[in-house]
C-alpha cells in the first residue's frame, strides 16, 4: 500500500504528492472536501445530516452535479483513510486560497457542524484545528461566524 507520502510540493494551485505507488494531485476542491470531512468526524462519526449538508455545500460552492460532489467526498474520505499524513500536506493548499475563499470554507464547516442540530465540543475543536492548519486567520473565522449567524438567526 502506498500510504506514506515521500514528498509534497505546490505546483501553482495544485498539491503534488509522491508516494511509493506514484504521484497524486490534489486541488482546492479536494482540500474543502477533506476539511469538511475532518470537521464532521470530530464527534466520532459523520451523521447523515452532516453528509447531506456536505454534499449540498460542495455542489453549490463548486457548481458541481450531485454525482460529482459525491465522488469528490468519497475520494476525500478514501484517501484520507489510506494516507493519514495527507492532512498535513493538504494544509499547504491553504496558502493558495484568497481570504474570501477561506471565509467561505470556514462558513461551510460551521454549517456542517450545525447540520445535525447538536453542538459537539469535539467538532468545534476539530474546526479550530482545521482552520488553523489551512491558514485561516481568527479574523476570517470571525467573519464566517458573523455570516453564519446572520443567515440562521430569526429576523436576520
Amino acid at each position: 500500500m502506498g500510504d506514506t507520502i515521500i514528498t509534497s510540493t505546490l505546483d501553482g494551485n495544485v498539491l503534488v504528492v509522491e508516494t511509493k505507488d506514484g504521484v497524486l494531485t490534489y486541488d482546492s476542491k479536494f482540500l474543502v472536501a477533506a476539511l469538511l470531512i475532518y470537521v464532521a468526524r470530530g464527534s466520532g462519526t459523520i451523521e447523515p445530516e452532516e453528509s447531506a449538508k456536505m454534499l449540498e455545500l460542495i455542489e453549490i460552492h463548486f457548481q458541481l452535479q450531485g454525482a460529482e460532489s459525491l465522488e469528490l467526498l468519497t475520494r476525500a474520505m478514501s484517501e484520507m483513510a489510506e494516507r493519514p499524513d495527507l492532512g498535513g500536506a493538504l494544509a499547504e493548499l491553504g496558502s493558495t486560497l484568497s481570504d474570501q475563499e477561506k471565509e467561505d470554507i470556514a462558513l461551510m464547516a460551521l454549517k456542517v457542524i450545525a447540520a445535525d442540530g447538536r453542538r459537539e465540543v469535539a467538532e468545534m475543536e476539530q474546526f479550530n484545528t482545521a482552520v488553523q492548519a489551512a491558514g485561516i486567520s481568527p479574523e476570517i473565522v470571525h467573519r464566517a461566524f458573523d455570516r453564519y449567524f446572520s443567515e440562521t438567526m430569526p429576523g436576520s
